[in-house]
């Protein structure tokens, strides 16, 4: 029998010989809300040359839920079953499997139907997170094909928290996108890393990705519990622009002999300091460490030191926002992106101004530009921060005292030690005595980056794996030098080719020996390219 599986963690639902319909159901980005009466009918076959003595029906609720009937073709499996919390000190949100027996007698070749419901006068809400059906001697072959079809959207975006130990608090953190992916087709299953400024935290991953749980310890020293729940998924190359992609062609060594490996893609930002160190294990088992000798990926050009003449980046900002603009009077904060002699003005004397580029940039230097009248509006006192999340900011420079003494007057500020950030924000702490603030204009300035590419005889990682039941092996890789030419839908365009050829030349080649088989498998092969 071909893996069953509905997974309604995603939007839309991932598909395999599955052919989904609902009532009363409402569409969540994680799961399927089945309210009361509601049902959902999921369609499969079985081979008509199939015998299978016993199947098994696992469905995946999110947390405590309201009692539900299962049937197989008219038969009962279950009826007012409940997934009730367990005490075991689960998340509201956690997902909980039931495990359900199919003796082979109620499986009819071709097709079947299951369905799932809500009774009528059920007081909460059923939330649906995935349905699979298989065979029982081998039961997890459903899960499986789902995690590889899930494997094809690897890269993930977590929003996260953290709580202090003692505290019952948990405190907003930055983003985590993560993307691992050595070839294997396996979704990580835990994750450890360690930052160039110390911090360091590990993670265990839940299977569906919909969250995870671990431990974090910032530079400072300060322990802390740390969560994720799932907030976006994407196809490789899709939601790693602007991000710290790493890329290397990898090597394995034993007993002193290395052979290529493949290549490796590693992305993990935390809103911190750039990985120097991240282990994992995937959901196959293999485990792998690598130390990254350098910082300078291709994946990350802004992160090598500027040099040659410093460019004018300004073009760049895509947003700007002031806590105060005058808007009746244009005198806004737009203004000061533009060559034209505008202002912005603020009725404040301590206003903020917040930037945010296209793409992470190294600012290694600033130019305010005085504005056209009122000397006592001017700049006095500020700082410069910058921030990978737009909420954690880290200061990058500060000034006290500072005197234009022409209007329209341009003065530069060097920023000590550049740092790649995606958002920039200038707050003025002080000016020459008014109750308003102005300026005519805002410029940064980058240095130009040193071409990427492997060095011979050098890696740029240097660690080890070990595949599953195996021993462990060297492992090192060199950069990959950019820019890449990935577009979006590449491989997977590839992979679903080759299964469809597979699917042409095995199933209808071999296995379709009636009209009817031939119409079934033509049915499956317009889902499977729906849903690919």
């Amino acid at each position: 029998m071909d893996a069953v599986f509905a997974d309604f963690s995603t939007d839309p639902a991932r598909l395999s010989n599955a052919v989904v319909t609902h009532h009363r159901c409402g569409i969540a980005p994680s799961h399927l809300a089945l309210g009361p009466g509601g049902h959902i009918t999921v369609d499969f076959t079985v081979g008509e040359r199939e015998k299978i003595a016993e199947a098994v029906v696992t469905v995946t609720v999110l947390g405590a839920s309201a009692a539900m009937d299962v049937l197989l073709n008219g038969k009962a499996l279950a009826e007012r079953l409940a997934i009730t919390e367990d005490g075991a000190g689960r998340e509201h949100n956690d997902p909980q499997d039931t495990v359900l027996s199919v003796p082979g007698e109620l499986l009819t070749a071709g097709d079947n139907v299951l369905q799932i419901r809500s009774p009528e006068g059920a007081e909460a809400l059923l939330r649906l997170r995935a349905v699979t059906v298989a065979p029982a001697h081998d039961r997890d072959r459903a899960e499986r094909a789902m995690a590889a079809r899930g494997a094809n959207r690897s890269v993930v975006a977590f929003g996260t928290e953290v709580r202090a130990p003692g505290s019952t608090a948990w405190q907003p953190a930055p983003r985590l996108l993560l993307h691992i992916d050595t070839g294997e087709r396996a979704m990580p299953a835990h994750v450890s890393w360690r930052g160039a400024d110390g911090a360091e935290a590990a993670i265990g991953l839940r299977a569906d990705l919909s969250g995870f749980l671990g431990h974090r310890r910032t530079a400072d020293g300060a322990v802390a519990e740390y969560r994720g729940t799932l907030a976006d998924r994407w196809t490789y190359p899709e939601g790693t622009a602007g991000a710290r992609l790493h890329r290397f062609s990898t090597e394995e060594g034993r007993e002193g002999a290395w052979s290529p490996a493949g290549e490796l893609r590693l992305l993990l930002d935390d809103g911190g300091a750039l990985a120097e160190r991240v282990s994992w294990t995937d959901r196959r088992g293999n485990t792998a460490s690598v130390a990254l000798t350098s910082a300078n990926s291709a994946g990350a050009p802004q992160v090598r030191q500027p040099v040659g003449e410093l460019q004018d980046i300004t073009r760049t900002v895509t947003e700007v926002e002031a806590s105060n603009e005058f808007e009746d009077g244009g005198e806004v904060a737009r203004n000061l992106l533009n060559k034209s002699r505008n202002k912005w003005l603020a009725f404040e004397d301590t206003p903020e101004l917040d930037f945010t580029f296209a793409q992470p940039a190294a600012v290694a230097a600033y130019r305010l530009t005085s504005a056209n009248d009122a000397v006592d509006r001017d700049p006095q006192d500020w700082k410069l921060e910058g921030s990978h999340d737009g909420r954690h900011w880290t200061r990058l420079d500060s000034r006290t005292g500072e005197r234009f003494r022409d209007r329209y007057e341009t003065k530069e500020y060097s920023v000590a030690s550049p740092a790649p950030y995606a958002h920039y924000r200038l707050t003025i702490e002080g000016n020459n005595g008014s109750d308003l603030t102005q300026l005519s204009r805002i410029q940064f300035l980058a240095g130009e980056t040193p071409a990427a590419g492997p060095v011979h005889g050098a890696a740029d990682f240097t660690g080890y794996r070990t595949p599953r039941a195996g021993d462990p092996v060297g492992y090192r890789g060199t950069t990959v030098p950019g820019p890449w030419s990935d577009a979006p839908g590449q491989r997977e365009g590839q992979e679903a080719g080759q299964a469809l050829r597979q699917l042409l030349a095995g199933d209808l080649g071999e296995t379709a020996l009636g009209l009817d088989d031939a119409a079934r498998l033509i049915g499956k092969l317009a889902a499977y390219l729906k849903n690919a």
